[in-house]
């Protein structure tokens, strides 16, 4: 039975009870109904509660049980009855601020795009997005989902990409752009080619996630157990005390029925359940509560090197012409015959070409890709050919390459055009991203890569890491995760690539770069960034700092409100029933507290001195 039914159940019972003593004039039926109603849930509640004591757990169950086993103890039926009403009027409540909470999450799966529009020949032919496949054309229609990711291969317009990136403003497409599964467009048809299948494109694996995130509900009491026993220890003593004192059983039960756990039981998961809201809000998904935590007490950072610090694609490092071409030129003319490419190395260009403000995109006819060597086509009535110096078939200058970089030689009508190169690049947010993540209470930041030991330093102090560990294999990093001294934990693990899985798996969080798609390091991870963006990292940290500040001001408040109205209780001036009466506006503080996490506040954003109180 769920909580919403146990609730609706205990009201119709109360009625009933209600009506048999004033209406029928049959206290003892009432009581009776009362009673026996109130035995059974105590019942079910002491059975659950041995399940968790075998489990190697303790929680916060055994005053509640005792509230109503005392209350009908001493005849205050009417009161067992008011704890039963908030006990799961209380959990009815912790699913709806759930549901609030998580409603974030959820809208993700709302706009699923399930039909794709596949050309052939001249005829769009609706699909299902299970069965498109890589290099198929895809029309995407005015106010439509992108149904795969692919490239723009013709027609621009302007896409919202708010679901996916966060980003409130609509963003401008062209063709050689890439698109995202879930963005909107605007305006326009647009024409792109499919480069993912559905499995692998960015909105799916989204989904998947945050399935996975909901597989893992985050009713993680493990904080509010922490407080458990001294609070129940407590009770029992201020409610021992009045009975010694006053020699009065009601007393007991007074000081019992205000010691209800509620405040314990609600607070924490709320607080939890409204910090991962917050964190997919920032293009980030935690998959449980017990991550939160974790990062909230995070000292020990480690980070992959390719795809995680360095920005882990192609990027074109260099354009050089040759004597009768101009840059600009050289661009328009390579640009426009890599758009009917998908090669990494057309990527980089594209990608490098729609940067330059003086880009034309021009048409290509007759073109032709040798797979591994070079590209060919006609654009603008001149034939361009663009790939290894065999491919291209003339002379060409000698150039010497740093290690990691790429050349693609152009040649135009069959002379020597030009070169590009390429190498992967230091993501631009990494040195601020080690700063943060300083400031934020982490205690050591290391780079694990399997590069040269001279490649990965000059990296490393170029983003102020000082503790480098190169040429690891996947075993070494897992063995410097394991080997970690305890007091270096909870540690972090940031990577990217299907290597990386099981380094995230070993750490106490793995954090997967996952804005490419569907990976094993997405699948091994505790929390994957959605966008191409390591900052969010420290932004994960602070915000579960943050999180963990407001659960644990949550439960402190329900803790002494609790405690002020058990030492009142203890003079005997709170009836049993006006006592139960009292605990659901301590519920309902706590609860309201604990949403306070589905946002940012200014307070909490004030030094890390701050931070790490809260979070001790």
């Amino acid at each position: 039975m769920g909580h919403q039914q146990k609730f609706l159940s205990v009201i119709g019972v109360g009625i009933v009870a209600l009506l048999t003593e004033f209406l029928f004039h049959q206290p003892l039926i009432a009581q009776l109904i009362v009673t026996v109603v109130g035995a059974i849930l105590a019942l079910s509640m002491f059975v659950e509660m041995i399940k968790t004591l075998r489990s190697g757990k303790y929680g916060v169950d055994l005053l509640a049980i005792m509230s109503i086993t005392a209350t009908l103890a001493v005849g205050e039926y009417w009161a067992s009855l008011m704890i039963l009403v908030m006990l799961t009027g209380g959990d009815s409540l912790e699913d709806y601020a759930a549901n609030k909470a998580g409603s974030d999450l959820k809208s993700l799966l709302d706009n699923s795009p399930q039909i794709a529009h596949i050309k052939h020949g001249d005829n769009l032919i609706d699909t299902n997005i299970d069965d498109v496949h890589i290099d198929e054309i895809a029309v995407i229609k005015p106010g439509e989902s992108v149904p795969v990711d692919g490239i723009v291969v013709e027609g621009s317009g302007q896409f919202d990409e708010s679901s996916m990136t966060g980003e409130s403003r609509l963003i401008s497409k062209k063709p050689g752009s890439e698109l995202l599964s879930g963005t909107v467009n605007s305006d326009t048809p647009i024409t792109m080619r499919v480069t993912k299948t559905a499995a692998d494109s960015q909105y799916q694996t989204i989904v998947k996630l945050v399935k996975a995130s909901q597989d893992k509900p985050a009713h993680f009491v493990r904080m509010a157990d922490r407080y458990a026993v001294p609070f129940t220890a407590v009770s029992l003593l201020i409610a021992g005390i009045a009975w010694l004192v006053s020699g009065d059983p009601h007393r007991f039960a007074e000081v019992l029925v205000v010691a209800s756990p509620c405040p314990l039981i609600l607070a924490a998961p709320v607080a939890l359940v409204s910090g991962m809201s917050r964190a997919s809000r920032n293009s980030i998904i935690v998959k449980s509560g017990t991550s939160i935590e974790k990062l909230a007490r995070a000292k020990t950072a480690f980070f992959d090197k390719t795809g995680t610090i360095t920005a882990g694609r192609l990027n074109v490092t260099q354009v050089e012409p040759a004597k009768a071409f101009t840059k600009a030129q050289l661009i328009d003319l390579v640009g426009s015959l890599e758009i009917q490419s998908a090669h990494i190395f057309a990527r980089a260009i594209v990608r490098f070409a729609n940067d330059q403000p003086d880009f034309h995109n021009q048409p290509v006819s007759n073109f032709s890709e040798s797979t591994g060597s070079g590209v060919v086509g006609q654009v603008a009535k001149h034939i361009v050919e663009a790939g290894r110096r065999d491919f291209v078939g003339v002379e060409t200058p000698a150039v010497e390459l740093a290690e990691g970089e790429s050349i693609v030689y152009v040649a135009v009508d069959g002379e020597y055009a030009g070169y590009l190169t390429f190498a992967d690049q230091l993501r631009p947010e990494t040195a601020a991203t080690m700063k943060n993540l300083q400031a934020y209470g982490i205690e050591q930041i290391a780079m694990l890569t399997g590069d040269k030991q001279a490649t990965a330093e000059h990296i490393a102090a170029q983003v102020g890491i000082k503790d480098v560990h190169a040429e690891c294999l996947p075993q070494t990093k897992i063995d410097l995760i394991t080997k970690a001294p305890a007091k270096q934990r909870p540690l972090i693990m940031v990577g990217d690539g299907v290597n990386d899985a099981p380094a995230l798996a070993a750490a106490d969080i793995g954090i997967a770069m996952g804005a490419r798609g569907a990976s094993a390091a997405s699948e091994s991870a505790d929390a994957v960034i959605l966008t191409d963006d390591l900052s969010k990292v420290a932004t994960a940290v602070k915000l579960s700092q943050e999180t963990m500040g407001v659960a644990k001001h949550a439960v402190l408040i329900g803790i002494f409100i609790c405690v002020g109205l058990m030492l009142i209780a203890s003079f005997g001036v709170i009836p049993a029933l006006f006592g139960a009466m009292l605990q659901e506006v301590v519920d309902t503080a706590s609860i309201l507290w604990a949403l306070r996490a589905r946002k940012s506040h200014e307070k909490l954003n004030k030094g890390t001195k701050n931070k790490a109180e809260l979070v001790a």
